[in-house]
């Protein structure tokens, strides 16, 4: 009885040292964001058929270039603009991958489904002649304000044996209800897909 009652308290003092030793630790230690319910991603309204042929000897070819953007927009996060000089992110909101390559393959999809032109890849391109749309995506994300997405792109069409390089400012104004990243997601969507139907228009066939 007398070993008995001298081990137990051994054994529950190297417990509890054990469990003192384990709380620090479990306050420096992460395991990673808690990720968001949904992704938000852009989906084209004007789509290539599928099974659609496309020669390049019959159709023009057209390199088109992920735009450059400023490091607000730069992050899968949606932006709010709260006043002249202020931004917010919209809270859950976030993209499937960074904002720019989502926009210029929603435009791509689009010139080649209204446009009939064939969109190569810069490498596809090499040794080519094409014409090449480049370009700045200066706004992609919501008005607070004015409860509104918007979406601004300067473009920049170099078209193959032309001389000069053609700018045109593309934008697109839609309301929203609320500032949450379902509404964002689909006021946003909605928005790029005028301006990619804008910029078709523009390049034309």
């Amino acid at each position: 009885m007398t070993n008995i009652h001298h081990r137990l308290p051994v054994r529950a003092t190297t417990l509890a040292l054990a469990l003192a030793a384990a709380l620090p630790l479990s306050g420096c230690i992460s395991f990673g964001a808690k990720p968001p319910k949904q992704l938000l991603t852009l989906q084209a309204a004007d789509q290539v058929p599928i099974g659609r042929e496309q020669d390049g000897a019959s159709a023009k070819a057209i390199v088109i270039t992920v735009p450059a953007t400023p490091a607000a927009i730069a992050v899968p996060r949606v932006p709010v603009q709260t006043g002249a000089t202020s931004l917010a992110y919209v809270k859950d909101a976030q993209w499937a991958e960074p904002p720019a390559r989502l926009f210029a393959r929603l435009v791509s999809d689009t010139v080649a489904a209204r446009t009939g032109r064939i969109v190569v890849s810069p490498v596809q391109a090499v040794g080519e002649s094409n014409d090449q749309l480049d370009g700045e995506l200066r706004n992609f994300g919501l008005d607070a304000d004015r409860r509104q997405a918007v979406v601004t792109f300067d473009a920049a069409l170099m078209r193959d044996g032309a001389a000069k390089i053609e700018k045109r400012r593309f934008e697109a104004r839609v309301p929203i209800a609320a500032i949450d990243a379902m509404s964002a997601g689909t006021a946003l969507n909605q928005a790029a897909n005028q301006v990619a139907a804008e910029v078709a228009g523009w390049i034309g066939r």
